[in-house]
């Protein structure tokens, strides 16, 4: 077997250990859904036992929505801090400090009930969710820098993987039979400590990413023993050598700000493409189906709507697996269209199934089958997708800018649709789906034209393809310009 192609227990050790903190984001992103109005009765319980009174609607729903929602704020600062901490711990250790962040928010949510405080959830949501924004960087940048070129997309989505598995662990463990209840929900808040315990133990058998010891750290022989250590082989130069031709290359760009990559013409492009890649992700209504999920299987006459959440949990993670396997075959931006493309289609259903869902019985049973199909074809390309593509489109030295940027759009589109998501469904009523699929389209066009394959491809060879097409554009520009400047004369 070819060893660019090697899965050794080496490298799946350190991929595994890393997506920890993936499954961690997915748990504390579906967590919060099942146990809603048992956590507002515990609100509710706090405020007549300091107040001697009950809490208003209006004031239940604001402590609620900021409970849920401050979880996406802590994300967007801590997708931020992602170039902070990878360029001075390293990768690895990243991963381990961040581990702290969970292991506090843990005590303050599982805690929060026998201290009567629902001040404390909203702090240890808010921690939760800058550990989580931390892991949405830190995971795919380390997973695509051990990861052979052969196999980097395939390892790229288990990121993804991790993130819906961890939701249908929550949405599972939030059954009330198990901890969804009156007694045991700050347990299934808390239960976040024995993943993180998980990590701390086994972070110090992983090495450092070997990109970090090479280009950031300069230690040569320490990048090609982890090197040969993960690919299982003693002949590792065609990887030395990428890596030695990518630091060549950053001694020629050196480490690049948030500014310098807004500034700079060269990197105009793939960061447009990061971003809108990440919108194209979390404003494709995903998150709202999932919101919506429970009440739609309402309406369609189920008898318990919450298992069939779990249903649509486990077509989440059955289509994330398929992504797995086809990503290297077919290719990243072929994959996202398809996703994006079917993703409309499924809205377009249900939009219509929900519109006649009272003048035609069967309409409930479409508006499942659209539901999951929705969420199948996000597996397939908006959900893996754009976490590692923006690993892939900036070499070295612009990559940890690149990530928070690309981080903090994902949070705040994810922040948008969590508050806003509520009020647009009172307002559209069935056809709110309609804006997803304009959205959806929108985000289909710019990836035909603007999002080039990276299949393959080494870090430098899509880092060089975006540089010609910025010289390109910038003498068309300069042409523009001296035009300009002859019709002046």
């Amino acid at each position: 077997m070819d060893s660019g192609k090697q899965i050794t227990f080496p490298l799946m050790l350190c991929v595994g250990t890393a997506v920890i903190g993936s499954l961690q984001f997915g748990y504390n992103t579906g967590v919060i859904n099942a146990p809603q109005k048992i956590i507002e009765n515990f609100i509710n319980d706090t405020w007549v036992a300091r107040y001697q009174t009950p809490i208003s609607e209006n004031t239940l729903k604001a402590i609620w929505s900021i409970a849920v929602a401050i979880f996406s704020v802590g994300g967007i600062f801590g997708s931020f801090s992602v170039g902070v901490f990878v360029n001075r711990f390293g990768r690895r250790n990243s991963m381990l400090l961040a581990n702290v962040l969970a292991l506090i928010s843990s005590a303050l949510m599982g805690f929060s009930k026998t201290a009567s405080s629902f001040e404390m959830l909203i702090i240890g949501r808010f921690v939760v969710g800058y550990y989580s924004g931390l892991s949405t960087g830190f995971v795919p940048m380390y997973v695509g820098e051990v990861s052979p070129t052969a196999l980097r997309g395939a390892l790229g989505t288990l990121h993804q993987l991790g993130i819906v598995v961890g939701i249908l662990i929550a949405q599972v463990f939030g059954l009330e039979a198990i901890m969804g209840n009156r007694e045991l929900w700050p347990l299934l808040l808390g239960f976040i400590f024995i993943p993180s315990v998980m990590q701390c133990i086994l972070l110090p058998c992983c090495p450092e990413s070997p990109r970090f010891l090479l280009i950031n750290k300069n230690e040569e022989n320490k990048a090609k023993t982890v090197l040969k250590k993960l690919r299982g082989t003693n002949d590792v130069s065609a990887d030395m050598q990428e890596m030695k031709e990518e630091s060549r290359q950053m001694m020629r760009e050196k480490k690049v700000t948030i500014l310098e990559l807004f500034r700079s013409p060269l990197y105009r492009q793939p960061l447009l493409v990061a971003v809108v890649l990440q919108l194209s992700q979390q404003l494709s209504g995903i998150n709202a189906v999932f919101y919506y999920s429970t009440s739609i299987f309402e309406k369609a006459g189920v008898a318990q709507p919450v298992y069939a959440t779990i249903g649509a949990g486990v077509v989440n993670t059955a289509f994330t697996v398929v992504s797995l396997f086809v990503v290297e075959r077919a290719g990243r931006r072929s994959l996202h269209l398809l996703g994006l493309l079917g993703m409309a289609g499924s809205a377009l259903l249900m939009t219509i199934a929900m519109a006649l869902l009272d003048q035609v019985k069967w309409m409930s049973y479409l508006s499942i089958v659209a539901i999951f199909a929705f969420v199948a074809f996000f597996e397939i390309g908006p959900g893996p997708i754009p976490w590692f593509i923006v690993a892939e489109l900036f070499s070295q030295g612009p990559r940890p800018s690149a990530i928070a940027v690309a981080g903090f759009s994902n949070w705040t589109a994810n922040f948008i649709v969590g508050m806003g998501f509520q009020y647009l469904a009172t307002a559209c009523g069935a056809y709110v789906f309609v804006i997803f699929i304009v959205l959806l389209l929108i985000f289909f066009v710019f990836t035909y034209f603007k999002v080039p394959e990276t299949k393959g491809r080494t870090f430098d060879e899509i880092a060089s393809g975006f540089r010609q097409s910025a010289v390109t554009g910038g003498e068309k520009h300069e042409e523009l310009n001296s035009l300009g400047a002859d019709s002046q004369l």
